[in-house]
């Protein structure tokens, strides 16, 4: 019954584009029915702001800058020549390069060819290129992957513990636009001295994508890398990944890249209309608007049903929460807007976190992703007549419709199967679904405040730290005395000396009560 009845709604707010079969269907989301009517002053707004920014509008205020990720999958429509021709011969030269280390023509310094990668790199400049690697990796790719993507000494030894014998013909990929992001500068000092123990040339083995006349463009040159690309003020980390910073690791590992531009270039351009119920990117603004109010009241939880795209609801983390995440508007009012966003797979979720999600606490709407090819190859039957995939198929229906039963809400999203083409467009469309809805509430998704607080913060304690080892005796003090003599907060200079004790074997501490514990160094 249920099902029939919503037969008219579902033909009403369903959108497929035929031509590459993706469809959207919000049906199971409970807006009103002039909803689209209230929003149209909005959407409008919206639409004409979305193409000055396409065009060239310096969109990112705070630093002057234009944000030009559309033009990466279509220089047609970069604003210069110069531009157009800075995209089309940096896509050049990473086939090019790619083409040249898969036959051998650029080989590690012991002469055999490159097996593997190392990408070293943070947030935009990691995220993107792990989710592509994980959705399009196949076990006969020419090269496979490797990530160091946080400052984690345990998370280093691990990835060369599993690299091993294999680090002499393993390229390093660096990726970071300013070359002084710490995490990063730590991964390639670390990754280099583990070149040097092994007797080799890390300049030999090592690509560096960065910003022109960065810290790390000046060392890979100075240092003799073989190679190095741009990465453009124009693209932010979190729009990066078809810059270089995405194309360098796809095309290395031997993916169409060429095809995942084509995807985005294709979903961008069925973004651009203006009708807004042609628009898939503006459907999910206006969704995510309802959703929370305009306010991001419910978290989006997505769920891909497909082991490929177990990181898609990673990647969207930082897309959408790093661009929504804001505390003031455009008009320097205190908004604090943001969507929190969390994911698993199906049919995972069910075995997890479905049970609340049906009956629990109403603060979120999901967004299922589905695909419709199970997999390459024969079919394979569990029971007479019914695949693996039929279950995947019927544990995503009978998921939606539970939810919707019990009034909770949720959006579909369905293409084909997962390959370069496909991921693009997935990309593309939440790239605009992203800068769509915070044009709807009037914030800038395109600068990240609160990261740089968070990085001054750190400098700040790095710098107490080397003071607090400076103020350390044979005889001891207490937290306090140190914070004292220093004129620092009593609990970081505590928590600094609780780090130095389980690193540093000359650094003992003595005492039950956190108020008298003394610290000492052992001469």
């Amino acid at each position: 019954m249920a099902s029939t009845s919503l037969w008219p709604r579902f033909q009403k707010y369903f959108l497929t584009y035929d031509d590459f079969d993706f469809s959207i269907d919000i049906s199971r989301m409970r807006f009103a029915d002039d909803f689209f009517e209230k929003m149209q002053p909005r959407v409008e707004k919206a639409f004409a702001a979305m193409r000055e920014l396409e065009a060239g509008a310096i969109a990112n205020p705070d630093e002057q800058r234009m944000v030009g990720h559309y033009w990466l999958r279509d220089s047609r429509l970069a604003p210069t020549a110069e531009l157009r021709a800075e995209i089309d011969q940096t896509n050049a030269r990473i086939k090019q390069f790619a083409a040249d280390v898969h036959s051998g023509a650029i080989a590690p310094q012991n002469g055999a060819r490159f097996k593997h990668i190392l990408l070293i790199g943070i947030g935009g400049s990691a995220l993107g290129p792990q989710f592509i690697a994980d959705a399009l990796g196949n076990a006969k790719d020419p090269l496979g992957g490797y990530f160091l993507d946080n400052t984690d000494p345990d998370g280093f030894d691990r990835v060369f513990n599993k690299i091993g014998e294999h680090l002499a013909h393993t390229l390093v990929v660096v990726i970071s636009k300013s070359g002084g992001t710490k995490e990063t500068r730590n991964g390639m000092l670390e990754a280099a001295a583990r070149y040097q123990e092994a007797g080799l040339d890390f300049g030999r083995h090592a690509v560096a994508v960065t910003g022109v006349d960065s810290e790390l463009d000046k060392y890979a040159g100075k240092n003799e890398w073989l190679t190095r690309f741009p990465m453009h003020d124009w693209v932010g980390g979190r729009t990066s990944i078809m810059s270089a910073v995405g194309l360098v690791p796809a095309a290395l590992e031997g993916f169409e890249i060429d095809r995942f531009l084509a995807g985005a270039a294709t979903m961008d351009a069925k973004t651009r209309t203006p009708v807004l119920t042609q628009n898939a990117a503006m459907l999910l603004a206006l969704m995510w608007y309802y959703a929370g109010n305009g306010r991001g009241e419910k978290d989006m939880v997505i769920l891909p049903y497909k082991d490929r795209l177990m990181l898609f609801s990673k990647y969207l983390q930082q897309l959408v929460m790093e661009s929504l995440g804001k505390e003031k508007d455009l008009e320097g009012n205190i908004v604090h807007q943001g969507i929190a966003v969390y994911g698993n797979k199906g049919s995972t979720d069910q075995h997890a976190y479905v049970q609340q999600l049906r009956d629990g606490v109403l603060n979120f709407f999901v967004t299922f992703v589905e695909v419709r090819q199970d997999r390459v190859g024969a079919a394979f039957e569990v029971e007479e007549g019914v695949t693996s995939g039929d279950y995947l198929q019927g544990f995503l229906r009978g998921t939606r419709s539970a939810l919707y039963e019990n009034a909770r809400e949720s959006i579909t999203i369905t293409i084909p199967e997962v390959n370069a083409f496909n991921v693009g467009a997935l990309i593309a469309l939440y790239e605009r679904a992203v800068g769509f809805y915070a044009l709807l509430v009037n914030i800038n998704a395109y600068h990240q405040p609160g990261v740089e607080a968070g990085k001054k913060a750190a400098t700040r304690i790095l710098q107490l730290q080397s003071r607090v080892q400076e103020s350390l005796t044979d005889a001891g003090k207490t937290a306090e005395e140190i914070a004292r003599g220093l004129e620092a907060d009593p609990e970081d200079v505590f928590h600094i000396l609780r780090h130095l004790t389980a690193n540093d074997p000359g650094i003992q501490i003595s005492g039950d009560e956190i108020a008298t514990q003394k610290f000492s160094r052992v001469r």
